[in-house]
């Protein structure tokens, strides 16, 4: 398999979770034997771990995920700078200074989230949009269909994790903007949190 394939076995975990690989070669379009090669190699890089999961007949069924470090490899917006940057600011200027610059960024999110959002008419229409604008700045947002009027929106990755550990006023603001952008007559919850040891952060979301 070749380093692009490689690079593509890293985000299918990253972007569909755990799974087999029988299951991760049918979506990549390879046989079987060559993605489990590659795990191999990936497992002694320590890119990526396993767990064996007993059913009710025959082997165990071994699913991989990506290890700390294979989480890692996708991108995490220039982390160290911003999190002493971030320490700098509550120093000079305290909770209130920093909550003023998060406020500041989530403004300038929301004017750029509604003008992208202008010609959407439902609901779907606008957390497609929003899941665009979401992925180009590196959160690998997706919108799938929950129960008839329902949807999830997924992010699978957290393209500032580590200034969001540092401070999570900027996770109270993320829902608070979408809850914005979306409107009133929308109701919004986010039931997994990378944060809190999920693999990706979803909101479920569906008409008032």
């Amino acid at each position: 398999m070749s380093d692009r394939t490689k690079d593509r076995l890293m985000y299918a975990l990253k972007s569909r979770g755990p799974n087999t690989a029988a299951t991760m070669a049918k979506h990549l379009g390879v046989t079987a034997v060559a993605v489990r090669q590659h795990l191999d190699a990936l497992l002694e890089a320590d890119l990526v771990e396993f767990e064996d999961l007993k059913g009710t007949v025959g082997r165990p069924r071994r699913t991989w995920r990506l290890s700390e470090t294979g989480n890692r490899k996708f991108p995490d917006n220039h982390s160290g700078v911003l999190v002493d940057l971030l320490g700098n600011i509550k120093d000079l200027y305290g909770e209130e200074g920093l909550q003023r610059l998060i406020d500041a960024r989530a403004d300038q999110s929301r004017k750029s989230y509604l003008t992208a959002m202008k010609s959407a008419k439902t609901l779907s229409d606008k957390l497609q949009c929003l899941a665009e604008q979401r992925s180009e700045e590196g959160y690998m947002a997706e919108v799938l269909k929950d129960g008839e009027n329902g949807y999830l929106f997924a992010e699978n990755h957290c393209s500032i994790c580590a200034a969001a550990r540092s401070c999570q006023h900027f996770c109270r603001s993320e829902l608070d903007l979408f809850q914005e952008v979306l409107g009133d007559d929308v109701r919004i919850e986010r039931v997994e949190h990378i944060l809190k040891g999920d693999r990706r952060c979803l909101y479920k979301v569906s008409p008032n």
